[in-house]
């Protein structure tokens, strides 16, 4: 170490690093400006062109979750390329946009393994003009997922949100899960968020209000990103699409008083639920009856509008969606009078 850089590359236990990464403490300044250690009193903070990395022992096949913290420091788009090797090409993580007051985010990527041994790389591609600058890392953690089965109960996976990623115990604001293209693997197994580069939400009954069970999702950017799920559908048969929209009791209030309003909408039909927040939890139930056109049948969820917390903070938030479900009746034959 040299000062808080760090100059070996192992000297960060279990951690490989590579270019300008400091170890920076809680409270400590650069110029004017506190560094946002998100938990604990240390943190990673990665450089022009640097990166750190882990080997992980793994099971070949299997599916895993990485959460991490991240904060950025000097520019407003800071990004990060997440990747595991042997695998699939870097994904890339906008931490443009905060989420939370406390000038830091939880992040979410998923990774199915193809071999053995892997090795968990997180890098900071920007070119800095000052090589100091740069991301802050920190909480890292890995959890095995598991790919949601369709029931003839419910023909969406996970529509209850119950499998996710790993979110610490003690963490107050949730885990945002961010768009990602080219790809069936999912932190939110059965569950792919579009987006560019915007986030939904994942979140717990510990902190937040949650309609039912222990785990929603915020939908926190407005239409700017939307989950969706294609699921198999016998054409002709009588579909029924249900969910429950309400808010996370976290101050969720439209400053012009106007309702939230959640864009449920699949191949053949769309429907807009409203939902009056008070900010203080509480959820209402609708339903779409449709009838199924083709084999497959694309479900999507979204916000209709921007919300940010009564508070004034400018923080953003948005309705909470939970319980969705999809059942589809096939049209028995039409009966023939014999004569």
């Amino acid at each position: 170490m040299n000062g808080s850089t760090v100059t070996g590359e192992y000297a960060i236990p279990a951690w490989k690093t590579s270019g300008h990464v400091e170890y920076i403490e809680s409270g400590q300044k650069q110029g004017d400006m506190f560094l946002a250690v998100p938990e604990g009193a240390h943190a990673l903070r990665l450089g022009d062109n640097a990166d750190i990395q882990q080997q992980l022992y793994v099971t070949p096949g299997t599916q895993y979750s990485v959460t991490f913290s991240a904060a950025r420091t000097c520019a407003q788009n800071e990004k990060l390329n997440v990747s595991v090797v042997p695998g699939g090409a870097p994904d890339e993580v906008s931490i443009q946009t905060v989420y939370t007051s406390s000038g830091w985010d939880s992040y979410c990527w998923a990774f199915q393994a193809t071999a053995g041994v892997v090795s968990l790389i997180v890098h900071n591609t920007i070119h800095e003009d000052d090589p100091a600058c740069g991301p802050t890392i920190d909480a890292v953690a890995i959890k095995t997922i598991y790919p949601p089965q369709a029931t003839a109960d419910n023909l969406l996976r996970n529509g209850d949100f119950e499998q996710g990623p790993y979110i610490a115990p003690e963490s107050q604001y949730g885990v945002l899960v961010p768009g990602r293209d080219g790809t069936d693997v999912s932190p939110l197994p059965g569950w792919k968020v579009r987006s560019y580069s915007k986030v939904v939400k994942y979140i717990n009954s510990a902190h937040f209000a949650v309609p039912r069970g222990s785990y929603a999702v915020e939908l926190v950017a407005g239409g700017e990103a939307a989950l969706l799920q294609e699921v198999d559908t016998v054409p002709g048969s009588s579909c029924t699409l249900e969910l429950s929209v309400g808010d996370a009791g976290n101050g969720c209030v439209a400053q012009d008083q106007q309702p939230m309003r959640v864009q449920a909408s699949t191949t053949d039909r769309s429907m807009t639920v409203v939902y009056n927040s008070t900010g203080t939890g509480g959820s209402r139930r609708a339903s779409l009856v449709f009838t199924a056109s083709r084999s497959q049948t694309l479900v999507a969820i979204c916000s209709s509008a921007y919300h940010t917390k009564s508070d004034y903070s400018g923080t953003r938030c948005g309705p909470v969606v939970d319980d969705i479900s999809l059942v589809c009746v096939s049209q028995p034959p039409a009966r023939r009078l014999l004569r």
